[in-house]
């Protein structure tokens, strides 16, 4: 996490000793329980060797007066990659060393057209990234989390990204209209430092909860006479009741969307 006094209490899987290499003990272990002592004796390993280090590079090629472009880069360090390889230390696009004013031959063209896209939507793994980089929540409480939003139906799960369903985008609404302070992110991340500071006996808990709670009871206040009974609007099924004929709609419950009856 972004604090370093937190107590995250999570101790890493390593090797006994790093003179025990994969090959050292293969034939003393199955198939999958070497893959398994590889996968951690390398990221281990890894974890103790420096950064790899890449040139980024964009190419500009010119035939016929037409300019082709590459973008990419060159490794010029590989450090940790030499033992561990993982997704981010596979660039797109390795491009050779080259010479301005050089000639090559052309192998191959991958025309690319590129165009504005919105940012991606968060997958598991980018929402708890984002959560480290900005301070809020600890390893631990980053499921429970995920898990709420899948629960309550906040959200749902499409080709492995969150998409925010019709009541998360309402109760959203509704939180940042009214408590504004609690969405806040710097809030969320200033108010786990302050739990640190008194776990480690440096805040007193009153006086903390104090400042949070007496603006927190007027926005309270404020929305219960405020916020009115909000009604999510059936959805026609597209097909009748077995038992009425009447037209079967899609509601949407506490445990998600389900088929009813109009009648």
């Amino acid at each position: 996490t972004n604090n370093s006094n937190a107590q995250d209490a999570h101790e890493a899987i390593r090797p006994t000793s790093v003179s025990r290499t994969p090959d050292s003990i293969k034939k003393y272990l199955s198939k999958d329980q070497f893959r398994l002592y590889q996968l951690i004796w390398n990221r281990f390993m890894a974890s103790q060797m420096k950064p790899a280090v890449y040139n980024t590079m964009r190419v500009d090629l010119e035939q016929k007066g037409i300019i082709f472009r590459a973008n990419g880069s060159q490794l010029t360090f590989p450090g940790f990659t030499k033992v561990y390889k993982d997704r981010s230390s596979e660039k797109d696009n390795i491009l050779p060393d080259l010479d301005e004013g050089e000639k090559v031959d052309l192998e191959k063209l991958d025309p690319k057209q590129h165009f504005t896209q919105p940012p991606a939507r968060y997958s598991e793994a980018t929402l708890v990234k984002t959560l480290e980089e900005i301070g809020v929540g600890r390893p631990s409480t980053y499921a429970p989390t995920l898990n709420t939003l899948r629960r309550r139906y906040y959200v749902t799960m499409k080709n492995k990204r969150f998409e925010p369903t019709e009541l998360g985008e309402i109760v959203n609404e509704l939180i940042v209209e009214f408590f504004p302070q609690i969405v806040d992110m710097h809030f969320t991340a200033e108010m786990e430092n302050s739990l640190d500071s008194i776990e480690a006996g440096k805040e007193e808990w009153v006086k903390v909860v104090d400042q949070f709670y007496r603006p927190f009871e007027k926005e309270l206040t404020t929305a219960e006479e405020s916020i009115e009974k909000i009604q999510i609007k059936d959805e026609p099924a597209g097909f009748d009741c077995d038992l009425c004929g009447h037209p079967m709609v899609i509601k949407l419950g506490r445990y998600g969307k389900f088929y009813a009856c109009s009648n």
